[in-house]
């Protein structure tokens, strides 16, 4: 495997670690997920099919590289804004948390899927608890510093010398 294959795989690898983890955290901990926290599994996935796909392609040419780049970056983004959301709802005072809302699977089922999707993307009470920390972060804090450091990744994967990319 060349060295440009590498430099996609990596986060690919570490977008997979981290929703693993957020299972083994679901399934073995008991931290059920809040639509905010749903909604950002969603982004990872993406930026991982992204990462992913270009690990196998292994864009030579600058704008193949530039395209995965870019949407891994915006994806990115959309992550840290979601997480930046669930990290905002976590710090309001407890009078101002909104209140807990239904579950998933009974939105998808009751609502029409425009309310669901608004639901999702907005969060409710449910998305400000807190149950887990390390080293004083949340989930979502820790969620937005991985979305960051991808999105700079991204970044720094578009805007590398020309000499790092390949040509042919």
């Amino acid at each position: 495997m060349n060295r440009n294959r590498l430099l996609f795989a990596a986060p690919a690898l570490v977008c997979a670690a981290l929703l693993g983890y957020g299972y083994y955290l679901q399934y073995f901990e008991a931290q059920d997920p809040c639509p905010l926290c749903l909604v950002q599994r969603g982004f990872y996935y993406l930026v991982l099919l992204i990462f992913a796909v270009a690990a196998v392609h292994d864009p030579r040419k600058n704008l193949a590289n530039a395209i995965y780049c870019t949407t891994a970056c915006l994806l990115a983004v959309g992550g840290a804004a979601i997480a930046a959301r669930q990290v905002w709802l976590q710090h309001l005072p407890p009078d101002r948390v909104p209140d807990c809302g239904p579950d998933l699977f009974f939105m998808l089922e009751n609502l029409p899927l425009s309310r669901t999707i608004e639901k999702l993307f907005t969060g409710s009470g449910q998305c400000a608890e807190v149950h887990w920390t390390f080293l004083g972060l949340s989930i979502a804090e820790w969620s937005l510093a991985w979305f960051a450091a991808l999105a700079l990744y991204a970044l720094w994967l578009a805007f590398r010398g020309r000499n790092a990319v390949q040509f042919s």
